[in-house]
C-alpha cells in the first residue's frame, strides 16, 4: 500500500485529473469516469487479490534483516525524490540554490552511499552486519554503482554531462555552475508575453506557436533538450513561426491592476494573482486543458489551425505537426 500511494505521488496524477475534468466539457463524462476507473482499479486491484486469494498472503516474503535493508535504501531514494522536489521549488523560484551540477552531485552521493550500505561499510543503528552478500544484493550494487558512474560526468562541464537517459528530470543544462555550458543549446529564446507575440506575429505575418510550459514540467525540458533542438525543428520554430513560451507555475505576482476575480465559462470564480493563473487560466479556458507541455498553434486572428499538441519525443512528428499548421495558416491567408 505504501509504495502504490508512493508511485501515485511522485507522478504527474494532477494535470492528468485536470485534463480529465477539462474533457468533461466538449466530450462528456465517459473520459474522467473511465480515469478514475483506472486509478480506482490500480489501487484496489493488490487488495482484491489477496482477499481472493488468501493462500498467496502465505507466500510473501517473512520480515527480518532483509526488510531494515530495504527500508534504508527507499530511504536513501526518498531523500533523491526530495531533492529533486527541491530543485522543482527552486526552479519556480528561480533562487539559484540547486544548480544541474549540485543536483547530479548530491545524486552521486547518494547512490555511492547506498552501494556502501549494500556492501555493509555502511551501518546504522538496529542494523546487521552483512556475513554474506546475496544474489539480490549483488544485483542492487551493481545497479546502483552503474548508476553512480552514469551519473558522475554530469557534474563536470563536457559533452558526457548531458546524461541523455534521465533526460529533463534534472534542472535544465543552460541551468548551470559554469558560465559557459558546453551542453547548453538554446538555439533561440522564445517570448514570454503573449500580447507580445501577437503583435509580432501581425507584423511579420506568421502564425503564433504557444508553448504551455512550467519551471517544474520534466516533458518540457525533454522536448526543449531533445526536440527543439533538432535541426528542422528549430529551424521551422525560429525562422516560420513566433513562439510564446507561457508558464503556468510562474509564481511573479501581477500588478495590483491586473490581478482579479475571473469567471470561468464553467461559472465558477477564480482568483488571478500571479503571472501562472493567468497562464494556466489561459490554457484551461481556450483549449480545455491543463497538462503540460501543450502546443497551440494560432493565427494573427487568434483562430486555432491545428489541434494541439502534447508531449511528442519524436522530433519528426513534431515537425510534420509544425508543417501542418504552417500549411494551414498559408491557406488562411491565400
Amino acid at each position: 500500500m505504501a509504495l502504490t500511494l508512493a508511485i501515485v505521488s511522485f507522478s504527474c496524477t494532477g494535470p492528468i485529473l485536470g485534463s480529465l475534468l477539462a474533457g468533461t466539457f466538449s466530450e462528456g463524462a465517459w473520459p474522467l469516469t473511465a480515469g478514475l476507473a483506472g486509478f480506482g482499479l490500480a489501487l484496489a486491484l493488490p487488495f482484491a487479490l489477496f482477499a481472493m486469494f488468501p493462500g498467496w498472503l502465505q507466500s510473501l516474503p517473512k520480515s527480518g534483516g532483509w526488510l531494515t535493508s530495504v527500508k534504508v535504501v527507499l530511504g536513501f531514494l526518498e531523500l533523491a525524490m526530495a531533492i529533486k522536489f527541491l530543485s522543482n521549488a527552486d526552479l519556480v523560484k528561480q533562487w539559484g540554490l540547486i544548480k544541474r551540477e549540485v543536483f547530479v552531485g548530491a545524486w552521486v552521493i547518494i547512490c555511492f552511499l547506498i552501494v556502501l550500505y549494500l556492501f555493509g561499510k555502511l551501518r546504522f543503528p538496529h542494523g546487521s552486519p552483512v556475513k554474506k552478500i546475496s544474489k539480490t544484493r549483488w544485483i542492487f550494487i551493481a545497479i546502483f554503482g552503474a548508476i553512480t558512474i552514469y551519473l558522475i560526468p554530469g557534474v563536470t562541464n563536457t559533452k558526457g554531462a548531458n546524461l541523455h537517459l534521465i533526460s529533463g528530470f534534472p534542472p535544465p543544462l543552460c541551468y548551470s555552475i559554469y558560465k559557459e555550458p558546453v551542453n547548453c543549446k538554446r538555439g533561440f529564446e522564445p517570448l514570454r508575453d503573449y500580447g507580445e507575440a501577437l503583435r509580432i506575429a501581425k507584423k511579420e505575418n506568421k502564425p503564433i506557436l504557444i508553448d504551455f510550459t512550467g519551471w517544474a514540467c520534466v516533458n518540457c525540458r525533454r522536448m526543449e533538450e531533445n526536440v527543439w533542438t533538432s535541426p528542422e525543428v528549430d529551424s521551422l520554430m525560429r525562422n516560420k513561426f513566433v513562439v510564446v513560451s507561457l508558464y503556468v507555475d510562474e509564481r511573479t505576482k501581477l500588478p495590483l491592476s491586473k490581478q482579479l476575480q475571473y469567471k470561468t465559462k464553467s461559472g465558477d470564480t477564480k482568483s488571478i494573482v500571479t503571472v501562472g493563473d493567468k497562464w494556466a487560466t489561459f490554457q484551461f479556458e481556450n483549449f480545455n486543458a491543463v497538462a503540460q507541455p501543450q502546443y497551440a498553434i494560432i493565427s494573427t486572428s487568434e483562430k486555432a489551425l491545428t489541434k494541439t499538441k502534447a508531449y511528442t519525443p519524436d522530433p519528426d512528428k513534431f515537425g510534420a505537426w509544425l508543417r501542418c499548421g504552417l500549411e494551414a495558416f498559408n491557406r488562411v491567408n491565400k
